[in-house]
């Protein structure tokens, strides 16, 4: 067998394998309630239950698909004939769904794929009793000329042919009873996407010619770029599954084009993040959100801003089947006022120091010490502290053993106190176990560095347990106080209480707070600012990402809640990191849904509320720079070096990718302006 057609079959069937993994993905989904199906379990050997990360992202697949399969039987239900054309079909349960739920009156199912394939799910069909029973006139058809294997009956049609072979397709589908002039759904659910090409658009343009009253819908990926896409296409490469449209069409708008360049007269295309907000309703989104204890919000939202769903339609009866958005969106897209200032370069911290965890803590203790608490690396939860140390050479990393009592957490707060030393709060082990515990850190830097944790009984009437809060240090009449907001406890997927708890006294206070406050919100930012704090962003009530900003400034009696009136609006998001220097408060980073591409640096005057957003330049970062759950510091007094450490995070099913090192900004250029 020559070298290349070995190679091919070879790539043939590692796409081959991706059906398998998918297949036991969507039946862990349906297992945990996320969609109702009794046929998909018949298709896979041996179940295993998924993460709720893949959990819900295969849930919003199947719904997207199923959502447009029910649109396009309800546009064409008074046709005499209509037919669904499944390419690339693996072993999809479809039609056994559909014909157990009486949605089948007039149509007929054809699965198209490999030959090895289709072998496989006639096998498991005619090997399982409820299965076959739904097809009591079924029989097997060999072609031996082509190799084409179908099973053939009045409702359904099991076709092993490679699609890319258009001339054969085509003889293939007439001779098993397809009729072109019917109104026809063609289903490609991550099936196009691992042809070259050339052969994907001819699949697209043959489609358009032979089906004049059709509707297209495709479920793939976009946005090969960012470090999500890059981690993404390099999970698909290891798997010897290229995934090949992305470079010519890496966005919804290229493939709308496509389409219509191809031959379709309308195109609506959607990516994962528009599908599950605004065509979902509420009510199911929060059926879903309660099924499993979830705390991977930053990978969901990427996973669908990297994946969309399109319709395109050919003819007048399937025009009405296409995805309509409402008039108003929920994540109206916005388009980042990005400033004519050069980017700011990102490097790798001097010494290169190994850090990789994501849902750290942080805190400077001094010029030359950072102290990191908590969060989540190669080895699960760390239980140890780690300390960067600058030395006459460079940053370096040490892990530091902890005395007294033992704080294994993520998503906690960590904040400097006057005096040296440093408050822990809250944070948690599991999203059903988080903590409220304070814990006074205590640091020895004489010799070697010596860390003792204790746990502080605090009078008063504290905040309940939570994480992804944050912790602030204000001062109100001569004393300090740690000011406590938002977060998510076991049962709140977002909180807005506030609270006060007076360092000297160990006593959770009352102080008179007026004013509009934030609504609630988790994974934001507070900073100490004027007297009182700054807050920023955060992901919201319905899991939706903020873009404003709130003054609590101090008065006579207590503090006011102030609105800071941004202009122009800038792209809301979470997971940043952000501080305030110069009566700026510089954002970074984090995640957000209404824009393509990732935050950079938002810069916003607080006194005059003009907002600038500035791209971030990566070239000098050998690794994808994942720029969430990460934390924090400026390094010196001047407020012109930050660094940025650990970060990152489980990308879908593509694997944990964590940031390599801390990295640091140059802030000099923007805080010059």
């Amino acid at each position: 067998m020559p070298v290349n057609r070995k190679r091919e079959q070879g790539k043939d069937a590692a796409v081959q394998g991706t059906n398998d993994s998918s297949v036991v993905s969507k039946v862990s989904a349906a297992a945990q309630g996320y969609f109702h199906d009794d046929f998909l379990k018949h298709f896979v050997c041996k179940m295993s239950r998924r993460a709720p990360l893949i959990n819900r992202g295969y849930y919003v697949r199947w719904k997207a698909v199923d959502h447009c399969v029910k649109q396009f039987l309800h546009a064409t239900k008074s046709c005499l004939r209509r037919q669904i054309l499944s390419l690339g079909a693996g072993f999809d349960s479809l039609f056994f769904r559909l014909h157990a739920e009486g949605a089948l009156g007039g149509v007929t199912v054809f699965e198209v794929d490999f030959p090895e394939v289709a072998h496989r799910k006639a096998a498991l069909i005619n090997s399982n009793a409820c299965l076959k029973d739904t097809l009591p006139d079924w029989e097997t058809v060999l072609k031996k000329q082509t190799n084409a294997v179908f099973i053939s009956s009045g409702h359904y049609n099991l076709i092993g042919v490679d699609v890319r072979k258009e001339q054969e397709v085509e003889a293939t589908l007439s001779a098993a009873g397809l009729q072109w002039d019917n109104p026809t759904l063609i289903l490609s659910e991550v099936v196009l996407t691992y042809m070259e090409t050339q052969w994907s658009d001819a699949v697209i343009g043959w489609a358009a010619r032979l089906l004049p009253q059709s509707m297209f819908v495709m479920y793939e990926q976009i946005r090969p770029d960012d470090p999500f896409g890059r981690v993404m296409q390099s999970h698909f490469l290891k798997l010897n599954s290229k995934i090949h449209s992305l470079q010519q069409y890496p966005d919804t708008v290229a493939q709308t084009q496509r389409f219509i360049q191809q031959g379709w007269e309308k195109c609506v295309c959607l990516d994962m993040n528009q599908f599950y907000f605004d065509l979902l309703h509420k009510d199911e989104q929060q059926r879903v959100e309660n099924l499993e204890p979830f705390d991977e919000f930053e990978e969901w939202h990427q996973k669908f801003s990297h994946y969309f769903i399109l319709t395109a339609s050919k003819g007048s009866v399937t025009r009405q089947a296409l995805l309509t958005l409402p008039n108003a969106s929920s994540i109206p897209l916005m388009t980042p006022q990005w400033d004519t200032h050069p980017p700011l370069v990102i490097q790798p911290m001097c010494g290169s120091p190994s850090v990789e965890a994501l849902g750290m803590a942080s805190a400077l203790l001094t010029p030359e010490f950072i102290l990191l608490t908590g969060g989540f690396g190669r080895n699960g939860r760390d239980t140890a502290a780690r300390v960067l140390i600058k030395e006459e050479g460079g940053w370096k990393c040490a892990c530091v053993e902890v005395h007294g009592d033992k704080v294994v957490s993520l998503y906690q707060t960590l904040t400097s106190v006057p005096g040296g030393g440093a408050v822990l709060f809250g944070g948690r082990s599991s999203p059903l176990s988080p903590s409220g515990s304070v814990v006074l850190v205590s640091v020895d830097l004489a010799d070697e560095v010596q860390l003792s944790f204790k746990k502080i009984v605090c009078t008063g009437t504290g905040p309940k347990p939570r994480w992804r809060h944050t912790s602030t240090l204000i001062c109100y009449n001569d004393k300090t106080f740690l000011f406590v907001f938002g977060g998510r406890s076991e049962k709140d997927p977002v909180l807005g209480d506030a609270h006060f708890l007076c360092l000297e006294d160990k006593h959770w206070t009352e102080i008179t707070v007026v004013g509009a406050g934030p609504e609630a919100r988790h994974s934001h930012s507070a900073c100490a600012y004027g007297g009182g704090l700054v807050i920023f962003g955060g992901l919201g009530e319905g899991g939706r990402p903020l873009g404003d900003a709130l003054y609590l400034r101090p008065t006579s009696s207590g503090f006011c809640w102030e609105m800071k009136d941004l202009r122009p609006p800038p792209v809301p998001r979470y997971s940043h990191s952000a501080h305030v220097i110069n009566e700026k408060l510089v954002v970074v980073g984090g995640v957000w849904l209404q824009a393509d591409g990732v935050p950079g640096v938002s810069v916003i005057n607080l006194n005059t509320g003009s907002c600038v957003e500035i791209q971030l330049d990566t070239l000098c970062v050998p690794w994808p720079l994942m720029l969430h759950s990460f934390c924090s510091e400026l390094l010196d007094c001047e407020g012109s070096e930050l660094v940025l450490i650990g970060g990152g995070g489980n990308c879908f099913s593509f694997g944990t990718h964590l940031n390599l090192h801390p990295v640091t900004v140059d802030l000099k250029p923007i805080l010059c302006c």
